[in-house]
């Protein structure tokens, strides 16, 4: 109809700025959260002189640094329960700390009968450090696989692939540190926690985290643009409307997906929505296909049942945002849950 946009294509910011969205729900974060770390990653990147093309790289990293975080939320919730309140704790203490250490440690078996809390703990301390260890390190690689999915340039796809490691190279999988870990992980990974901060503390807060965690868990050039700038790198971000504005921000010349590729996205999305929990895994596809079936034996039209096989695959997003803890129980729920 005249007057109404062209949805022929679809930029990709726009898909990955919504899957963004689904992100937060899984951290227990406000839905703007992502949108507003990449939005303090790319003000960093410009006070840092990056030219463009590196500026697409921290955009599309800081949009989808915790992608995978959300692929093992059932092994997440077997031992810390609420898999979404386990990956929120994650902004209160620095890592490798004893505070940290003391958080992890009283939310294993929560929600467990205290015999049953005590059996956990007993387990985690023999074989589930490890575990959840190695499954940080697999949230990075997860997230890689994600971005070759959609074609991101392979300078993305390392970035994401670093997207836990640490300057003091004490991060996951561990194996950079310094300035051997991309630039654009850096930065991501800074604002990422810089935005907490000052979304829950103001300004001061920002620098505060930036400040004390500089040269172990930040790169300390770049926190010290942010203990400098800070009033600057965050002015108006809570007056912004923040999903314009990443758009709007998208570095370079925006990419945008016709009809295969944008199905391709959604399909790789689908499955990465499934993968929140055993008991889905391939779910998105199989309602997509139904979908689409039914919609042709009914006589809709083509254009209908596209739009019916695509809405099919992301039917489920909003599953993210429920903690296994509800997804996987057997029997059945109690009152609070």
């Amino acid at each position: 109809m005249p007057g109404e946009p062209d949805r022929s294509s679809v930029r990709l910011a726009e898909l990955v700025a919504a899957l963004s969205l689904g992100i937060d729900l899984g951290f227990g974060q406000p839905m703007d959260h992502v949108l507003r770390q990449c939005l303090i990653a790319l003000r960093v990147a410009e006070r840092v002189g990056l030219g463009e093309g590196d500026r697409a790289v921290v955009y599309y990293t800081a949009l989808l640094i915790d992608v995978g975080c959300h692929t093992d939320a059932h092994e997440q919730a077997k031992w810390f329960g609420d898999d979404i309140a386990m990956k929120s704790a994650k902004y209160d203490h620095e890592f490798g700390t004893a505070r940290a250490a003391v958080s992890g440690i009283r939310m294993i078996g929560a929600g467990k009968p205290p015999i049953e809390r005590f059996r956990i703990a007993l387990e985690f301390a023999r074989s589930g450090h490890r575990e959840v260890s190695s499954m940080i390190a697999g949230h990075a690689a997860i997230a890689q696989a994600f971005a070759t999915q959609l074609e991101l340039s392979p300078e993305v796809q390392a970035a994401l692939g670093a997207a836990y490691e640490q300057w003091d190279g004490k991060g996951w999988p561990g194996k950079l540190s310094g300035e051997a870990v991309p630039m654009a992980s850096r930065i991501s990974h800074l604002s990422e926690f810089v935005e907490v901060a000052h979304r829950t503390g103001g300004v001061d807060e920002a620098r505060a985290v930036a400040r004390n965690r500089a040269g172990r868990q930040f790169d300390p050039a770049l926190a010290a643009i942010v203990v400098a700038q800070a009033g600057e790198l965050l002015a108006g971000l809570d007056e912004i409307g923040t999903w314009d504005a990443v758009i709007d921000a998208e570095p370079a010349l925006a990419i945008t997906l016709a009809d295969g590729r944008f199905e391709t996205a959604l399909r790789a999305i689908a499955d990465f929505v499934d993968l929140k929990s055993p008991y889905t895994l391939g779910h998105a596809r199989g309602v997509s296909e139904l979908a689409a079936a039914a919609a042709d034996r009914c006589g809709m039209t083509a254009g209908d049942v596209t739009t019916l096989r695509r809405a099919g695959l992301v039917h489920g997003f909003g599953r993210l945002g429920v903690s296994n803890a509800i997804w996987d129980k057997r029997g059945r729920l109690g009152a609070g849950e």
